[in-house]
């Protein structure tokens, strides 16, 4: 479980870094390009993964939006063999944006009703 925290933290701090000195288009790119690793899953599930990520994001030294969070935990997903995508939403009124993660169409790291609340505007 430490091992799933610190590189939850560390691809934390990547995306911060990433979003505040080369923009969004580069963190889309970044879990985008990401290829599900080949090696066989190890041991566990999706959420002890996901846990860690939410662990990582009490431990980071400043609040972590849900873009950030979500892009981190896609890449953390991939990294460990799980194909996962960043799903990008917005309602209309009022106006608000949100990011979650899915694997097989199904939301793993927020509120599995988050996709009524929400149109989905990108998918990568």
């Amino acid at each position: 479980m430490l091992r799933y925290l610190v590189k939850s933290w560390l691809l934390i701090l990547y995306c911060d870094v990433l979003m505040h000195f080369r923009g969004f288009e580069h963190v889309h790119r970044a879990v985008r390009s990401e290829t599900v690793s080949s090696k066989e899953r190890e041991t566990g599930s999706y959420a002890a993964l996901c846990h860690a990520m939410d662990l990582a994001c009490v431990f980071y030294f400043k609040r972590v939006l849900c873009l950030q969070r979500s892009a981190a935990t896609a890449l953390l997903l991939k990294r460990f063999g799980w194909s996962a995508e960043l799903v990008i939403g917005a309602q209309l009124l009022p106006f608000e944006s949100h990011a979650w993660v899915e694997i097989d169409r199904r939301v793993v790291n927020d509120k599995p009703y988050i996709t009524e609340i929400y149109q989905e505007l990108e998918r990568c």
